[in-house]
């Protein structure tokens, strides 16, 4: 795909309710970085890692959700706590719950990727589609303020808010509590790589117990260890 399909980014302009004042800002949004790199280099240009793509609203994103859900559970749950709003929140800015969001919106529909990417199948990754919905809700705050990143928050994060019930525990507590329980190590975790610029690093955790693991992804080394722990605990058929 050499750009996001125009239809495409009209159909999602009406899925959010919102009609961009600045459609650059929606496109760099769904613009992943081999897309960048492909046309920066059929231009004969030296590609900087992530120049063009969707990395830098992602990272602002991330942010603008992190508020937005925190504000969402205070007002919800009123009589909660730091530790039980903490896991509820951890599991609403997951990078599974973003991933469902982004297949709520039909996000892989509307990103661009370079062809090789394509053929991987790389535009229905979680990973993928989890940053896409992060640099969307940033392109939405850079365009309009907070206002129309909380009307997709309040939409579209409805479902997983519900579906919580009580709080959620934090998956490195109960991978423990899974592993003390059946007379097991302590689980380990291994840090695989810590990458990506400065400013939005990426790191990659496994986490080990009784010969088995689980790999988790995320933007800060703890984020990771508890996305490898809920990986490790569903492979193993539990839950947080």
């Amino acid at each position: 795909m050499s750009g996001s399909n125009p239809a495409e980014l009209e159909r999602l302009q009406q899925a959010i309710g919102h009609q961009f004042r600045a459609p650059n800002l929606l496109r760099e949004a769904l613009t992943h970085r081999s897309a960048a790199h492909q046309r920066a280099t059929g231009r004969g240009k030296r590609a900087t890692r992530g120049a063009g793509s969707n990395e830098r609203l992602e990272f602002i994103g991330d942010r603008v959700l992190g508020l937005l859900m925190a504000e969402w559970l205070l007002e919800r749950y009123p009589a909660e706590q730091e530790g039980a709003l903490g896991s509820r929140h951890a599991q609403l800015v997951s990078r599974t719950t973003l991933a469902e969001v982004a297949l709520a919106l039909d996000i892989p529909a509307a990103l661009d990727v370079a062809a090789h990417e394509e053929r991987i199948g790389i535009r229905n990754t979680a990973n993928v589609l989890a940053d896409a919905v992060e640099a969307l809700l940033g392109a939405l705050y850079l365009d309009d303020g907070l206002a129309p990143a909380r009307v997709l928050v309040r939409r579209f994060w409805t479902d997983a808010i519900v579906a919580q019930g009580r709080p959620p525990k934090d998956p490195k507590t109960a991978l423990q509590e899974w592993a003390l329980a059946r007379g097991l190590a302590l689980p380990a975790y291994e840090m695989l790589s810590a990458d990506g610029p400065s400013h939005a690093p990426r790191f990659v955790v496994q986490a080990h117990v009784a010969g088995f693991s689980g790999q988790g992804e995320a933007g800060n080394k703890r984020a990771a260890e508890s996305a490898a722990a809920a990986d490790l605990l569903t492979r193993f058929g539990a839950s947080s």
